[in-house]
């Protein structure tokens, strides 16, 4: 009987080590910035079955500023299609969001001039170091739906 449960010990501490470690993750604070430049994927289509048969999507950028206290200013929303050529600049001037404050763009659904691997550049600033903010687009389509999130190209410190 103790050769059988032999095995089910050391299985049970690693999976203890491994729920306490997790909880470590959750409890670190986050990274702060002053500013960065952000990719953010854009599918103004997906394609679908064997003969790769197109899905057009609506493409919203949400662009949320997370941080509490302090406000940032959004220097550059650009959109860009699969090729990298820059296809619409969206802001003439830089914006400031206030704290918790959203802003979104869309590119509509029978715009489909950025294809499968369209993509947004993202550039923010703020005076003070703070929580960076969330950026991710929703793609959605008479099909499917799905998200992405803004993955950091260079940090400002």
């Amino acid at each position: 009987m103790v050769k059988k449960y032999r095995l089910a010990y050391p299985i049970l501490l690693i999976g203890l080590l491994l729920c306490v470690r997790g909880t470590g993750f959750a409890q670190q604070a986050p990274s702060l910035s002053k500013g960065q430049k952000v990719y953010v994927p854009a599918y103004s289509h997906i394609y679908t079955g064997n003969r790769q048969i197109p899905t057009f999507l609506t493409v919203t950028l949400s662009i949320r500023n997370t941080d509490i206290s302090h406000g940032i200013e959004v220097v550059s929303v650009d959109y860009y299609n699969t090729k990298g050529t820059l296809l619409k600049k969206y802001l003439p001037s830089p914006i400031s969001l206030k704290p918790l404050e959203s802003i979104r763009y869309v590119v509509d659904y029978d715009d489909k001039a950025g294809g499968a691997g369209a993509n947004f550049i993202v550039e923010w600033r703020s005076e003070n170091p703070i929580n960076p903010p969330i950026m991710e687009t929703i793609m959605i389509g008479s099909r499917s739906s799905f998200t992405s999130r803004g993955q950091v190209l260079i940090p400002f410190k």
